[in-house]
């Protein structure tokens, strides 16, 4: 009877493979599992210890305990912060917005960049006079470059070409906003200190760490993703990548 708790690392390891590889986007909830999986092991091993050697295994349980208390609240702050982040200020009259890409199959927009397009037609159509800067390269996968998707869906849900100005070379945050301020300044002459800024909603705090890196204040105006396991998925992992961004100053693509 003792051997069946080994049944449920088994478990959580099977369900991690399965997120992982044959559903879509729901890649971090399967590396959720394993650190599951892993952790379970480890208690096991250390209650496997404290029957050989007491003090030794009492010393290791209370060790583990500290490390996982310690990153349950790390974890739990960070998310509390990316939570309230990810409401935004939708309502508020920015004379600039940037919309952040997203990934592009072949020559049509992906789910998140589908929910970005959503929530730019939506403020634009809200804010008529509001301009629009549409920020993402082509990658090697990809058909047409982001900036060009979201120009094609948005001229045909109805938003005048005049309105889009496309920022087609980036292939980070940190250049979607750098390249897009440049374009601004080019074309009106003055570089804003205050935009809009659209991007899913889990992003939001992150990306506006990198617009305040680039001198600018970033409100965010939050794209909600459509399906709710993915958002779950995409919040979790972006606790990983808030903490990549203070631990390596956001030099990194993403």
């Amino acid at each position: 009877m003792r051997y069946i708790k080994w049944i449920f690392p088994v478990l959580f390891v099977l369900t991690g493979y399965f997120l992982s590889n044959f559903i879509h986007g729901h890649g971090f909830l399967g590396l959720c599992c394993f650190c599951v999986a892993a952790l379970l092991v480890c208690y096991f091993l250390v209650g496997i210890l404290r029957h050989h050697n007491m003090v030794a295994g009492k010393v290791l349980l209370l060790i583990l305990n500290c490390i996982l208390c310690f990153g349950l609240l790390v974890f739990g702050i960070t998310e509390l912060v990316i939570l309230n982040a990810s409401r935004g200020e939708p309502d508020t009259e920015q004379s600039y917005i940037v919309v952040l890409g997203a990934k592009v199959n072949g020559t049509s927009p992906s789910l998140s960049l589908n929910d970005r397009i959503r929530a730019a037609e939506n403020y634009l159509k809200a804010h008529p006079d509001a301009i629009a800067v549409l920020s993402g390269g082509q990658g090697p996968d990809e058909g047409i470059s982001e900036a060009q998707c979201m120009f094609n869906e948005l001229t045909r849900r109805g938003i005048p070409e005049d309105r889009l100005w496309m920022e087609p070379n980036s292939t980070s945050t940190w250049e979607n906003l750098n390249f897009s301020l440049d374009i601004i300044e080019e074309k009106t002459g003055t570089r804003p200190d205050r935009i809009g800024l659209i991007s899913s909603e889990y992003h939001l705090f992150r990306a506006g760490l990198f617009a305040k890196k680039s001198g600018v204040e970033a409100i965010g105006i939050p794209a909600a993703t459509s399906w709710q396991s993915i958002r779950l998925n995409y919040f979790l992992r972006e606790v990983a990548g808030v903490w990549h961004y203070i631990l390596l100053g956001g030099q990194y693509h993403d």
